[in-house]
């Protein structure tokens, strides 16, 4: 009975104050956000605490390239890949290979060839249904990805040539040097579905390492992997004699690319929901332990090891204060993401504005080096950096080019 009367009681004080019903009724629609305006409509969406280093911590120290040197880059093969996120040569040096949104991958004959399919990734792939040209990172091409294929980490093993894909919904898959259809290696593990395999390296012993982002989200829903702060992500291993995976370590904020060092005592990896880069031990007395390389400016993807042994990360930059104060605030994230308004102008009402910060670090994680394009002229969003012959080969997974640099 008393419960039936303070109810009573807020009824008449919601009629008697017009102004307080309309801001609750507001509230409320948006928070049903009944017309999917919002990014997470029709989401699951349950939001945590992430553990993100402090804003003015990390940007305090980070050294600036103030010249934006990267901007000086040349455009390379404009038009004629779509979202190469991956570059990788075989053992004579030829390439680059690359695998695109339309589900294959590529490799670069030559001036007088062009680039020529080299591998897809499953016997559904057709080029009428699939090879959507400079269409293929755009919204037209999402509705088909699942059915045709992603590519995105690739790795050649040097001894066999063979070529390891890591397809973000195929799982792990080879193909042989002579290129064609890949075979898959690995689509489960622990008896759950690999969601979204991203990128890979191959140890002497052939033991591939690999990322499983999320196990909530696959690609195409992988901006909420970052707006939720969930922590589903692996990184797995597979291992060729027993054709068996393993869960390597679990509980990853998105984990993305990975980086084995020149002499595999440990990894690398990315963590691009916690801004950060990551070392796993493999040998020594650390083994089996993760220890944090270093806080980064932004959202890092790809890793790659260079000729001296130094790590190029590929970073789309940059944390503002605003998105750390959501980022601690999970109750914020919830309300702020169910707003009826497009997430690129809610992201601009944050002073989100990204660009391109590419960072060359030593196997201490101290920085070398940063190579910013701060006004994206040859690259807004960035994927992966591999230096070869004194030059760097810029992947991404959301343009149609490729852009490469000078160096050192």
């Amino acid at each position: 009975m008393e419960k039936k009367i303070r109810q009573h009681k807020d009824e008449i004080i919601l009629l008697q104050h017009p102004v307080l019903l309309i801001i609750v009724l507001v509230f409320g629609f948006v928070m049903m956000d009944p017309f999917k305006i919002g990014p997470v409509g029709g989401i699951e969406f349950r939001p945590v605490k992430q553990d993100i280093a402090p804003y003015k911590e990390v940007m305090g120290r980070w050294p600036r390239d103030n010249r934006s040197r990267l901007g000086d880059g040349k455009l390379e093969f404009a038009g004629d890949v779509f979202g190469p996120e991956s570059l990788e040569f075989d053992s004579l040096g030829n390439g680059p290979y690359t695998g695109l949104a339309d589900g294959r991958v590529v490799r670069w004959m030559g001036e007088d060839v062009g680039w020529e399919t080299f591998a897809t990734v499953t016997s559904n792939w057709s080029e009428k249904l699939c090879a959507k040209g400079v269409d293929s990172t755009t919204a037209k091409q999402w509705k088909h990805e699942e059915w045709c294929g992603r590519p995105l980490g690739l790795r050649f093993n040097k001894e066999t040539g063979d070529l390891y894909i890591a397809d973000a919904y195929y799982g792990l898959l080879a193909v042989g040097p002579a290129g064609g259809l890949a075979m898959p290696l690995a689509t489960h593990v622990e008896g759950k579905q690999i969601l979204f395999a991203n990128d890979l390296d191959v140890h002497k012993n052939g033991s591939i390492f690999f990322t499983d982002s999320s196990q909530k989200y696959n690609r195409l829903y992988h901006f909420f992997i970052l707006l939720e702060g969930e922590t589903s992500g692996r990184l797995l291993r597979y291992d060729p004699p027993t054709k068996k995976t393993h869960v390597v370590l679990n509980g990853l904020a998105f984990p993305n690319g990975v980086q084995l060092s020149m002499d595999q005592t440990f990894l690398l990896f990315t963590e691009t929901g916690n801004c950060r880069l990551m070392k796993y031990w493999l040998e020594g007395p650390r083994t089996g332990t993760v220890e944090l390389v270093a806080h980064l400016p932004g959202f890092p993807d790809n890793v790659r090891i260079n000729d001296k042994g130094q790590f190029w990360v590929a970073i789309d930059c940059c944390r503002t204060p605003a998105q750390e104060v959501l980022a601690h605030n999970p109750w914020m994230r919830n309300i702020y993401f169910r707003l009826p308004i497009k997430m690129s102008i809610l992201a601009r009402m944050v002073g989100m504005r990204m660009f391109t910060v590419i960072s060359l670090f030593n196997e201490k994680g101290e920085i070398v080096e940063v190579l910013e394009d701060q006004k994206g002229v040859v690259m807004k969003l960035v994927s992966e950096v591999r230096e070869v012959k004194g030059k760097l080969w810029i992947g991404t997974v959301a343009h149609n080019h490729i852009a490469t640099y000078p160096y050192p």
